[in-house]
């Protein structure tokens, strides 16, 4: 890919797609940081991906025929069942509640490495649920996102002192499903997490605008340097993202007092 390949109808659509993701994600994250469950979405998209994954080669015929609504209600299956099963075990062994999350992911992804060992075409399929396919995502299906993110962040700023551990997953639950189909597993990971993370002292409204504003900007960092040096997409914003976050957290950080740090080297 090179220079000529950054037009608006290429890139377009990816930054907006990116755009929404962001949207829903920090919020979300910012929850998910409070609650200490960091690795619930990486669960939850592994579930939706092996959901999606599982429609892909075994609804294929109605996959190709037009119906791609089967497989993404497998997806949605998916990760529903796994938030339903999360918001059990958090209710009944919270002690041990992040280390259930990473069983979750271990077993999800094993079996989807099992699905795909029987499929010829399974490589292509794990790569694109994991690495996503940004550049690839259409004006049409992102209409059909962001109605959903739409209902999804109206419930969310509007309800949500009122939902318990179930309405938390089950939102988190459609939220990640449709990320998953428009940018992969190892996107929508960093994206929960790393703007949120940058700006987790942060208080107000200003953390939730800061962290989606530095996610924003890794995201279209990533998508120039992945256009101009041909990479992949991503990869390639997940590593912006890291950078702009890290960048972040590190302006963001409070000074140290002359008081503490001549109590730090101050010997005993």
């Amino acid at each position: 890919m090179n220079t000529t390949t950054l037009e608006f109808s290429i890139l377009g659509p990816a930054f907006v797609a990116g755009l929404l993701v962001l949207a829903t994600h920090v919020p979300l994250g910012i929850e998910v940081l409070r609650r200490g469950i960091i690795f619930i979405d990486l669960a939850i998209a592994q579930m939706a991906g092996l959901g999606a994954l599982a429609g892909m080669l075994y609804l294929t015929e109605a996959a190709e025929g037009g119906q791609p609504l089967a497989v993404q209600a497998c997806s949605l299956g998916a990760a529903l069942g796994g938030a339903l099963l999360l918001t059990w075990t958090e209710r009944r062994f919270p002690e041990i509640q992040e280390a259930l999350i990473g069983c979750l992911f271990v077993l999800s992804a094993s079996v989807a490495l099992l699905l795909i060992g029987q499929n010829p075409h399974g490589a292509e399929h794990i790569k694109d649920l994991l690495a996503g396919q940004i550049l690839w995502v259409l004006w049409p299906q992102i209409g059909l996102v962001a109605a959903v993110y739409t209902v999804l962040l109206g419930a969310w700023f509007g309800f949500r002192q009122r939902f318990g551990r179930a309405g938390f997953y089950v939102i988190f639950a459609f939220a990640v499903t449709a990320s998953v189909q428009l940018v992969g597993v190892y996107l929508v990971f960093a994206s929960l997490i790393m703007p949120a993370l940058a700006f987790r002292r942060t208080r107000g409204a200003r953390k939730v605008l800061s962290a989606w504003g530095t996610g924003a900007v890794g995201l279209a960092a990533g998508l120039i340097l992945s256009a101009l040096f041909d990479l992949s997409t991503g990869p390639a914003i997940v590593a912006t993202l890291a950078a702009c976050s890290l960048a972040a957290g590190i302006i963001g950080l409070p000074p140290r007092s002359t008081g503490t740090i001549q109590s730090a080297v101050r010997p005993d």
